[in-house]
Parts: structure tokens; sequence; C-alpha cells
């Protein structure tokens, strides 16, 4: 199978060397596999006087939404988890949003960035997808060179303020003598999502279509598997969707954010 970019070379790069190429334009991809042990993170940008019905949202949905870090009102750097960043050109791909509409996905967003804007960092899964290969538990989209599958569900968050909508959630095949393990590695991650949020049945949180998902790309789900799904970061755009704010920028589901710490800063245990 030829992939359709190949991740080999930046396994263990640096994250602010893959920031820097990331700003050059010279990697506009999916980030799942690039500078493993490293965290990633989602991203929503909100004007100030949204930012905090936003702050409570993701104080009441922390599954969904756990804070990494917050930018000040109009500055572009991610002063906790990555020194010397800019969000507005070192993520791959974004999405510019008004009144919940899907406006423009470019590769950075100098041109939308306004002196009000405040960014929230969320915690990303693909963080803990190095501590499932650690344990032996095969990560489907990266052997296939795609993005993982991410699904629209009947989960709804916990309203705050104008905010609200559903859970969106990730999925993994996992083989059924590995789903404990699966579970237990990936619960130290509270700050990352966490353990998953359901296992099995896609129809028991109102997923249609396994093969069909509304972001990403579908993966093989091979005899003897079982979907399993955590709560995801893109969250956020389905409340964004449902809520229409009057702007809004977030990453391209699966384009992360690349920050310093090592995920297992995050580790409970």
């Amino acid at each position: 199978m030829t992939l359709p970019f190949d991740i080999a070379p930046y396994r263990h790069a640096s994250p602010k060397e893959m920031r820097d190429l990331i700003r050059k334009g010279e990697w506009t991809h999916p980030t799942s596999g690039l500078c493993l042990s490293h965290v990633q993170a989602n991203m929503i940008v909100l004007p100030k006087d949204w930012a905090y019905d936003f702050l409570v949202f993701a104080q009441r949905n922390p599954k969904p939404c756990p804070i990494l870090d917050v930018t000040e009102p109009g500055d572009g750097e991610a002063k906790l988890i990555a020194p010397g960043s800019d969000v507005r050109t070192d993520i791959p791909g974004y999405r510019v949003w008004e009144d919940g509409v899907l406006k423009d996905e470019p590769t950075d967003v100098l041109k939308y960035w306004r002196d009000d804007l405040v960014a929230f960092l969320l915690g990303c899964s693909f963080s803990f997808e190095g501590a499932l290969l650690e344990a032996g538990i095969p990560i489907r989209h990266m052997d296939q060179g795609c993005n993982v599958p991410m699904y629209i569900t009947n989960m709804q968050c916990h309203p705050a303020g104008r905010l609200s909508g559903p859970t969106v959630v990730s999925m993994r095949p996992v083989k059924h003598s590995q789903v404990v393990r699966a579970a237990l590695c990936t619960g130290r991650f509270p700050a990352v999502h966490g353990a998953p949020v359901h296992i099995g049945d896609p129809a028991a949180i109102g997923i249609k279509d396994i093969n069909r998902p509304e972001f990403g790309d579908p993966v093989e789900i091979r005899e003897g598997e079982v979907p399993v799904f955590w709560a995801c970061g893109v969250t956020p755009q389905a409340v964004v969707m449902n809520s229409k704010p009057p702007f809004a920028i977030t990453h391209a589901p699966g384009h992360m954010f690349i920050a310093d710490p090592k995920d297992s800063d995050y580790s409970t245990f």
C-alpha cells in the first residue's frame, strides 16, 4: 500500500522542528505519529466575549475538552505548552467559521486574526497513541496512512452559556483480547481524553454507519476486533455548528498543534 504521506522521518522530530516545518508550509497532513512521546493539542479560537462561555463549557465537559493552555486576547503564543510558538501558523490545517458555517480551510490564519481572539488548546488522543503502541496495540489509521475516524454522537455535552452540542468521538479498532489493556493505558491520561467513553456497538451512541465518519477517514475493522471510542477534541467544532458563534477558528480535524511537554508529563502514574 502506498501511503499518501510518510511520517517515518518525523516520528522522532522535536516539536519545535515540526512546528517550524508546518509554519513554512512543508507539512500539511494529519499529525498522528509525529513527534512520538510529545503532547498534541486541538484548538478552538473565539472572540473574547465568547471565551468565558467556552471556559465554563470546557470545565463542565472535561472529557472531550481538557484545557492544556489558553492564550491572551490577540496573542498567538501558547506560552505554557510551547514558548515561542504561533497558533496562527503552527497547525497544518485550519477551519474558519462564521455563524456556525464553515467558510475557509487555510493553512494559516494570519489574515483572519484579530486583537480580541482567544485560543484554547485542548488535549488530543494522539498524545496517548504512543502508550497504545508501547502496549502492543496497533494504530490502524497510522498503518493505513490516513486520518483517524471521528463521529458525531447522540451524547450531549453539558451546556454553558450560549454553547451546547453533541460529543464527538474518535475510533480505533482493538482486538477483543486487548480492549482492557487499551482502556487501562489510556486511562492514565485524563488531560488528553483518558479512557474510552464507549466500547462496541456504534449504534448505541448514535453512529449509523461506522464506515462514514463525519470527520477523518474510515479504517478497516478486522475480524476479532471491536471499535473503541474516545472523547475527541473536535467536539468544539460540533458545538460551533450547533451554537453558531459569529466567528471561530479551529484546527482541521486530525491536524494538530504539537506541543513541547511529553505525554508522560500528563500521566497520572
